[in-house]
């Protein structure tokens, strides 16, 4: 279904083709996933830094909290924002309420914030509530991808989806054997052909460490922890070798949609993986020393823009999980765990090979020895969705008057369609233009 609207349109048109496109600064195709559900984190303010320290320039966020996209602005690192669970249903329900939530997360904060991407929910397939968001999230994608259209951002903000490895009707060995979930299929089927059309890629959400932790006895830990040196296997069905269990969960996806949409097509890219420093008793491998060898391992791996077995020449996007222990996650020790940092700050571990630079006056904007990341095709950043060149951006004034006015627009066309439907609306759960995000939600 198209979406109309007038004169905020045009003005988005002029503050789209007036802001310059900001190049991403990590020096690899690396990102972190910054979740906040903790009370003891340090400000956002301090986050650019320690991400600098470590070479990392592109962020995974689980919301759109205004004052984390602050926190980034300016300082050219690439952000994956996220539309929470709970606007879902009013989301796939409401264009204006896609349009609403477009205007206030995403469009307030351009240019200054690097947004490339938003993420509709969180293993929305298998989560807690599966049963009644299921049926929301392709309708959530379609009307958030209408809006960033009829905003003009359709083409520079991607929409996509994240999903538990949980959503297989198989696990990964070997891959070629993997398939979706027959009860999930009609929803995936929907989800793969929003991802062909739009170009978008599907994210998921893989821990070869859960693999591990569930069957030590067959799954081996230098394979799991991604170690150069690991035997591995050779899946039968295509003679490819496997040198470690992330590519084979990778590819196991990319067998899965092959099989079900009868020829493929999406790109899969890694929305989080990790390994916890520290569990409980019964958690096996849940240690400091596997935690640095698998993160250090991961972010080597990608840096080396070399695809999977299966797609060789589609170089391996990650996001490590996480920048931060968490202390109020629910669930046993190793939850509270995954962060590549404590809340103070310090490293959690050192990453053997990645320098950790204490240095208070870098930014993720100019550390030394960062600079753009191009692939193998010369793009630069994670994901290439403008092809427009860069002009002189306009006076910050100018942005600010423009993007208020549109923000004033857009509120008086959404009070317009809520007062044209009086009488025959129902309750909204999330009032998704208005709303802010505390609480970033993770789900396993």
């Amino acid at each position: 279904m198209a979406l109309h609207i007038s004169k905020p349109a045009l003005f988005v048109t002029l503050l789209v083709a007036l802001a310059a496109p900001s190049a991403a600064t990590s020096a690899s195709l690396v990102g972190v996933n910054y979740g906040r559900v903790a009370d003891n984190l340090p400000p956002p303010e301090s986050v650019p830094r320690l991400l600098a320290s470590i070479g990392v320039g592109r962020v995974r966020l689980y919301d759109a909290e205004p004052a984390v996209l602050h926190a980034f602005a300016n300082t050219g690192v690439e952000l994956v924002v996220g539309l929470p669970d709970r606007c879902l249903p009013a989301v796939a329900a409401d264009q204006a309420e896609a349009l609403g939530w477009a205007g206030a997360h995403v469009l307030a904060f351009l240019p200054a914030a690097k947004i490339v991407a938003v993420t509709v929910g969180n293993e929305v397939l298998t989560g807690v509530n599966a049963s009644s968001l299921a049926r929301c999230l392709v309708p959530a994608m379609e009307n958030l991808h209408a809006a960033l259209a009829a905003l003009g951002l359709d083409r520079d903000v991607a929409v996509t989806s994240a999903h538990s490895l949980a959503i297989l009707a198989t696990p990964s060995f070997p891959p070629s054997g993997a398939t979706f979930r027959p009860d999930l299929l009609p929803y995936v089927r929907d989800i793969l052909n929003f991802h062909a059309r739009t170009g978008s890629p599907l994210f998921v959400n893989a821990y070869p460490y859960f693999a591990y932790a569930e069957d030590p006895s067959r799954v081996a830990l230098d394979y799991a922890l991604l170690d150069p040196g690991a035997a591995g296997f050779t899946d039968p069905a295509t003679g490819l070798r496997y040198k470690n269990l992330l590519f084979a969960q990778v590819d196991a996806v990319y067998h899965a949609i092959a099989s079900a949409s009868k020829g493929g097509g999406v790109e899969v890219r890694v929305s989080e993986t990790g390994w916890p420093s520290a569990g409980d008793a019964n958690e096996t491998g849940a240690t400091s020393e596997n935690a640095e060898r698998y993160n250090g391992n991961l972010m080597r791996l990608v840096s080396q823009q070399k695809g999977t077995p299966l797609v060789p020449g589609t170089p391996l996007r990650a996001y490590v999980f996480a920048l931060f222990n968490e202390n109020q996650k629910a669930g046993p020790s190793s939850e509270r765990n995954f962060g590549l940092f404590k809340p103070d700050g310090t490293p959690t571990y050192q990453l053997s090979g990645v320098p950790v630079h204490q240095d208070g006056n870098s930014t993720a904007a100019s550390s030394p020895g960062q600079g753009t990341t191009a692939g193998p095709s010369g793009e630069s950043g994670s994901f290439s969705t403008s092809a427009a060149s860069p002009v002189s951006s306009p006076d910050p004034p100018f942005l600010s008057t423009l993007t208020n006015y549109i923000e004033s627009e857009l509120h008086l066309t959404r009070l317009a369609t809520e007062l044209a439907a009086a009488g025959g609306g129902g309750d909204h759960t999330c009032n998704c233009a208005l709303e802010i995000t505390l609480r970033a939600r993770h789900h396993h």
